[in-house]
């Protein structure tokens, strides 16, 4: 069941939280993970506690937001491991600076652009690199990590986050029309409050999620894990939320 050996699975910002939680998952299920990051340590630390555990990891250092970085990198990878037959696209957040919370009318335009280039430019730079091979190879699995903010409004001051979070969800739709009768799958997955989070917000949250607690790298992972499987072939352009029963639908 749900075994990917013989796979080598790309997870990008993998050399932490969410990503490295994935990363994981997949090594767990048989694939070779390629841990990417754009801090070089942490893609290295990511793929040496991976191979730690018995596992197949690799280390790769590049920026997704840098779309000739991106074709280059990809293609140096396909060359090396043969093919890239999942890839998570897990970067986001602000990318590579911390991310700072603002209402819309507070917020600044030249601050805008950091939240679109991570969680959409990248997951489109990423995901047009990979799928000329999966395509033609016949098999392949896109998986977008997005966030409850890009299904629903909230008034946390994530605004144009969300925005782009939104577009990675309705392109991992229109992508999955496309590349299906080649047997590649396309889903996103809805994150809701993790364990990331300062606990003095956490604290006032967790009463409102039936099930009682913040999610965890695990809990990504075992859904990712799920999508990217033999088993979840029939599944496609679908967005599944990860949130311990917070979303209302």
């Amino acid at each position: 069941m749900l075994d990917l050996t013989g796979k080598t699975a790309l997870v990008t910002g993998a050399g932490s939280g969410m990503g490295l939680g994935i990363a994981h998952q997949l090594s767990s299920q048989g694939a070779h993970v390629i841990v990417n990051d754009i801090v070089a340590a942490k893609a290295e630390s990511g793929a040496e506690q991976i191979i730690a555990r018995g596992c197949m990891a690799s280390a790769s250092v590049w920026d997704v937001t840098d779309a000739d970085a991106v074709k280059a990198s990809i293609g140096n990878l396909e060359d090396s491991f043969g093919a890239i037959d999942i890839l998570v696209n897990n970067a986001g957040n602000a990318g590579a600076v911390d991310m700072v919370q603002a209402a819309f009318r507070d917020s600044v335009p030249e601050n805008w652009r950091k939240f679109v280039d991570v969680n959409l430019y990248g997951v489109m730079h990423c995901t047009h690199a990979v799928l000329p091979g999966m395509c033609e190879r016949g098999w392949g699995r896109v998986i977008t990590i997005s966030s409850a903010a890009g299904r629903t409004g909230l008034n946390i001051g994530v605004s144009v986050y969300g925005a782009a979070k939104a577009g990675s969800i309705n392109l991992m739709r229109h992508i999955s029309q496309e590349v299906g009768r080649h047997g590649v799958t396309c889903n996103a997955i809805a994150l809701g409050l993790m364990d990331t989070v300062p606990e003095e917000f956490a604290r006032h949250i967790i009463p409102s999620i039936p099930c009682g607690r913040l999610g965890t790298a695990e809990d990504a992972g075992y859904m990712t894990g799920f999508l990217a499987s033999e088993e979840a072939g029939w599944i496609t352009g679908q967005l599944f939320c990860v949130d311990g029963g917070a979303a209302p639908f």
